[in-house]
């Protein structure tokens, strides 16, 4: 349950940047909040690692946190098709809208199997737009003497997202088989926290200090 709870305030709070600030958000406050929600996440895994472990197995075929990030991701990506500018296919956003609403909802029917973990990569393809874009904006919007190549950090990282999640698209399956390497030794979900903390503490320290503005 605290993981879920965790889950539901991350994913509110996308929503919340994409809905009510036209996802936009400074670079600053977009670091604080990856960095917050990893950190939150791997000091809870490293409190109960036990716990976390057998959370973690029984995710791929979830279905409360799968409805919940298809959902949200389909809602999140038909307002991206509202708010773009498509001049070429204006005509043709309701189509969009009735045509990606219902693979979202269907999916969330008829598509059960494995069903949080494609709903955790969709979500995760729009959070690295939100990642890139931010980054593309800091890039052009900041005076060349007081840009941080610190950013290179979110370019990477949202790359890096994309590919992984359009992997799991295609095999979700590999991610129980990932999860189930991960906890076959206690040390190696430890030692994955581990890092997400430290990349976690880094993201506040850079979003505190270096993209202060």
């Amino acid at each position: 349950m605290p993981l879920f709870a965790l889950l539901l305030a991350f994913v509110g709070a996308c929503l919340y940047i994409a809905f009510e600030q036209n996802n936009v958000i400074s670079i600053s406050n977009l670091s604080l909040l990856l960095g917050g929600f990893l950190v939150a996440v791997a000091g809870y895994t490293l409190a109960k690692p036990a716990e976390v472990g057998q959370a973690l197995k029984a995710f791929p075929r979830a279905n409360a946190p799968g409805y919940v990030l298809m959902l949200a991701s389909t809602a999140w990506f038909l307002w991206n098709i509202k708010t773009e500018d498509m001049e070429d296919y204006v005509n043709l956003k309701n189509y969009f809208y009735i045509g990606f609403g219902a693979v979202g909802v269907g999916s969330c029917i008829y598509l059960r199997d494995f069903l949080a973990v494609r709903g955790l990569a969709v979500f995760l393809l729009l959070l690295a737009k939100l990642i890139l874009d931010t980054q593309r904006i800091y890039m052009f919007s900041e005076p060349v003497e007081t840009m941080s190549e610190w950013r290179l950090i979110f370019a990477v990282w949202g790359y890096a997202i994309v590919i992984v999640s359009m992997w799991l698209i295609i095999s979700p399956w590999r991610m129980r088989d990932i999860i189930d390497w991960m906890t076959a030794e206690p040390r190696r979900l430890v030692f994955k926290s581990g890092f997400r903390l430290l990349f976690g503490l880094l993201l506040i320290v850079l979003g505190l200090t270096v993209f202060k503005s």
